[in-house]
């Protein structure tokens, strides 16, 4: 495992923190509490504590657009214009959710094109009834089925690859991809977690200018970095079991942010992992990559 200096940037005590998502125009981290309905916004230059949307449904992701930001909620997938009035636009609804407890958004990313692409979580988080769609020109097109966890949705700097996992199974798969048409050829198993000895499920992930894959382990307490031949080049030991998912921030995009995640831990776990449910902040090696601009 790899030295590194990781401190705590927020310490929010946030439930199911996920999808940080940095705006290199507007130099602010954007990110979500998934089970409370809670989006936040800092600017980390500012030092100040960071400003809070409240939805009333959970948000699984949010990715940016021209007017604001883009979030996948459990119902649908909405326009949220910055500064917020109050008044998400509706872009899309989930085919799969129902006000019984259906599936939810969950992990998602715009490709260099602008289309979005989200996954499903099952309402158990067990059963393979959920699926990864895309949100092109208005349209929301299911593109695989057959999943218990969508999540580490990334693309390779080229953008000749779409990386993406199920959780449940341990295993990163990447499908040849064209930019151009939004088309993806067969799955192939990058990187399998169990042939490797990691602990945890993949979960949330980001790319770097180099090409390389950072994923962090639900339950596993790292992040880990593969290159692009899906070859194992680092680990981070994190200060709590529980991250979600990792972006590229700061004006020269060379610092690594990480949400993290209370809800598995009982009153016992939180006192042992203090950091838990907080933002960390941690140097990265090289520059990660611009996240892109959704079309929606």
């Amino acid at each position: 495992m790899t030295e590194a200096r990781i401190e705590v940037a927020l310490a929010l005590g946030m439930s199911l923190g996920e999808s940080p998502l940095w705006s290199v125009a507007r130099q602010t981290l954007y990110w979500v509490d998934i089970n409370r309905g809670v989006i936040y916004a800092w600017r980390p230059d500012h030092d100040e504590a960071p400003t809070r949307i409240e939805l009333d449904e959970k948000v699984g992701c949010l990715a940016l657009c021209e007017a604001g930001l883009l979030a996948a909620t459990a119902s649908g997938i909405v326009r949220l214009r910055l500064p917020f009035d109050g008044r998400p636009e509706r872009l899309a609804d989930n085919p799969e959710w129902r006000e019984e407890g259906g599936n939810r958004f969950n992990d998602g990313r715009c490709d260099a094109h602008g289309r979005l692409w989200v996954g499903t979580i099952a309402a158990d988080e067990q059963s393979p009834t959920a699926a990864l769609y895309c949100l092109d020109q208005g349209q929301l097109v299911p593109r695989r089925s057959g999943i218990g966890i969508s999540n580490g949705l990334a693309f390779s700097p080229d953008g000749h690859w779409l990386y993406h996992t199920d959780s449940l199974t341990r295993r990163i798969l990447r499908y040849p991809f064209d930019v151009a048409s939004g088309g993806t050829g067969v799955a192939e198993t990058w990187v399998d977690l169990e042939a490797l000895g990691l602990p945890g499920v993949p979960d949330g992930a980001a790319v770097d200018s180099e090409g390389h894959y950072w994923s962090v382990l639900y339950g596993g307490g790292q992040l880990v970095r593969f290159s692009p031949d899906g070859e194992l080049v680092a680990g981070v030991e994190l200060p709590c079991p529980h991250p979600t998912m990792v972006a590229f921030g700061g004006a020269d995009l060379q610092t690594l942010y990480i949400t993290t995640a209370t809800q598995h831990l009982d009153a016992e776990g939180k006192a042992r992992w203090p950091a838990a449910g907080g933002l960390l902040r941690m140097p990265a090696p090289v520059a990660g990559l611009e996240e892109p601009v959704g079309r929606g």
